[in-house]
């Protein structure tokens, strides 16, 4: 395995960072995430080139890392939008790959373009060639009898060195499912590619993806066909322009024209207005965020004046008590994983982490994540006071005029927490932390771990000038009341 460093441990959880094939992060939630997504018509799309899908893929692969995935193209996006269980199948896909023309263009409108068109016919070649050098085995399940098997012997001709686990058709009915993933499961395949069409075979994925033993599942529509040579693809013209799926309107017309024509044109007038929605709502976001900083600045460049002489009282109490800086530094996580210095008082001895890991066992917290102590030994007299008003904050004031914080946002986050965290708790990583926040004035170090990163979610889905202005409002008697404050 690379050696990790801490930063890029909290970047790869943070989702900031795209996938590294070889890296596997100790994630609690046990799904780490296979790369960047870009959120289109509600669907979660792998942003990625397609040698970093095939090497990221192939990566979890190897390091036996559950993985199913599927392909959307708009068709797939018209049915997902009718069909819940189809919708909710795709959402719960550790990776969607996008396909065709039409989900780049509503990329585009939405103001977030994907990378690479990874569309299930153009990956499969480099995927089998780097499963092949990896050692890996591969299951085809699907198409009408006798596909599979075609496809399996076209895949080899093509890559020699690909090992085939097995093959069966799509003809199975629910009375032979479980004969059926007995057969798959006792030939130990790596990777089980499903070609039954959309949305069955995503749908019974995400039924029995438990049940199935290989570490890829992949659900891959019409692929088997176009690799078989049952069905013949688009010339490479039409493929470099874009315009494939012309090609097979004008092989099957009479098939194909709702797909194509009503379709396409139902996926444009959805793509369109996703699109406003998503630009509306990136305009509302910039207008509030300039907001939020000027509220920011001004507040603490005004806190700042108005409590300098308590400043400098609490420097002086800190330097006549105990040896050693007034402030201090400390690394925390901020918004997107970003690493800043963090500004507090001095309220511990010089030496406290040194002496943390004699103190873990006697955490007061259950959730595994975050420590904290009633009656910490390593807590100074002067660091009790100061403690337990949130003096020893204040300095924090300097990180929110650097930008580096806001006044009202999630508490900041430890390194060594961060790396505990699941998948969902990373979502609280999606704005600047806060010297203030909703958690603060609801009980601080009081409130569970879990409730604490519902509440940050929930606050940064919802957040405006007028929230931040009334939790301020709410810090002073929070302060004064000191409850969960140590």
């Amino acid at each position: 395995m690379v050696d990790v460093s801490l930063s890029s441990n909290v970047q790869t959880l943070a989702s900031v960072a795209r996938f590294q094939p070889e890296a596997v992060v100790d994630n609690s939630s046990g799904r780490e995430p296979v790369g960047a997504r870009v959120d289109v018509l509600g669907l979660p799309l792998l942003a990625m080139r397609q040698s970093e899908a095939v090497n990221a893929l192939v990566g979890r692969v190897r390091w036996g890392i559950k993985t199913r995935i599927a392909f959307v193209n708009a068709h797939c996006a018209n049915v997902a939008a009718g069909d819940w269980q189809y919708r909710q199948a795709l959402q719960s896909c550790d990776a969607v790959l996008p396909d065709g023309i039409g989900i780049e263009i509503a990329s585009r409108l939405g103001g977030e373009p994907i990378g690479d068109d990874l569309n299930g016919t153009d990956l499969f070649l480099p995927l089998c060639e780097a499963l092949a050098a990896a050692g890996k085995s591969v299951f085809f399940l699907g198409g009408r009898p006798g596909i599979a098997q075609a496809t399996a012997e076209a895949a080899q001709r093509q890559v020699p060195a690909l090992q085939i686990a097995g093959s069966h058709h799509g003809y199975f009915g629910p009375q032979d499912e479980d004969v059926m993933i007995e057969r798959i499961n006792a030939c130990q395949p790596d990777v089980l590619f499903v070609a039954m069409g959309v949305p069955a075979q995503d749908t019974w994925l995400a039924r029995v993806a438990s049940r199935i033993d290989a570490p890829l599942l992949a659900g891959v529509g019409g692929l088997f066909d176009f690799i078989s040579g049952a069905t013949r693809r688009a010339p490479a013209w039409m493929r470099r322009s874009r315009l494939e799926w012309a090609y097979r309107l004008m092989q099957e017309p009479q098939r194909m024209w709702r797909r194509y024509l009503v379709g396409n044109i139902t996926f444009l007038a959805r793509a369109f207005s996703y699109g406003w929605k998503k630009r509306r709502e990136a305009r509302r976001r910039s207008v509030s965020g300039g907001l939020k900083r000027m509220l920011d600045v001004s507040v603490a460049a005004l806190a700042i004046a108005a409590l300098s002489p308590l400043l400098l009282v609490t420097a002086l109490a800190i330097r006549l008590e105990s040896r050693g800086p007034v402030l201090f530094r400390q690394q925390r996580v901020g918004e997107d994983g970003q690493m800043f210095e963090m500004l507090k008082f001095r309220s511990m001895f010089t030496d406290a982490e040194d002496r943390l890991s004699a103190l873990e066992g006697a955490n007061d917290r259950a959730d595994g994540v975050t420590f904290k102590l009633k009656h910490d030994p390593r807590v100074t007299r002067v660091g009790r006071i100061i403690r337990k008003y949130s003096i020893d904050e204040l300095p924090q004031l300097f990180n929110v005029m650097s930008a580096e914080m806001s006044l009202v946002g999630p508490r900041p986050a430890l390194p060594r927490e961060v790396a505990k965290y699941g998948e969902r708790d990373l979502k609280r990583l999606q704005g600047k932390p806060g010297i203030t926040g909703i958690w603060q004035v609801s009980g601080r170090a009081d409130i569970p771990f879990q409730r604490m990163v519902e509440m940050d979610i929930h606050y940064l889905k919802t957040r405006s000038l007028v929230t931040d202005i009334l939790i301020l409002a709410r810090t002073p008697l929070a302060v004064l009341m000191a409850k969960g404050a140590y």
